[in-house]
């Protein structure tokens, strides 16, 4: 019987979905980001990213970045 994680994967893979947009330089486009709706949505209701319309897509950005 397979055992349940103790860890929730949303945490980690947010954590995973913040390290990503660092490194891309604060912001992504959305269609390009392999996380689930689900991750992205849980950082942006903690404020740590926003969905942004440039009008040639949508992109996600860091909070902090500006």
């Amino acid at each position: 019987m397979p055992r349940k994680s103790t860890y929730p994967t949303t945490a980690d893979q947010s954590h995973q979905c913040l390290h990503y947009l660092r490194r891309c330089g604060g912001s992504a486009r959305l269609c390009t980001i392999n996380f689930s709706l689900s991750v992205i949505q849980t950082l942006v209701n903690q404020k740590l990213v926003k969905i942004n319309n440039t009008g040639a897509g949508f992109f996600v950005e860091l909070e902090d970045a500006k």
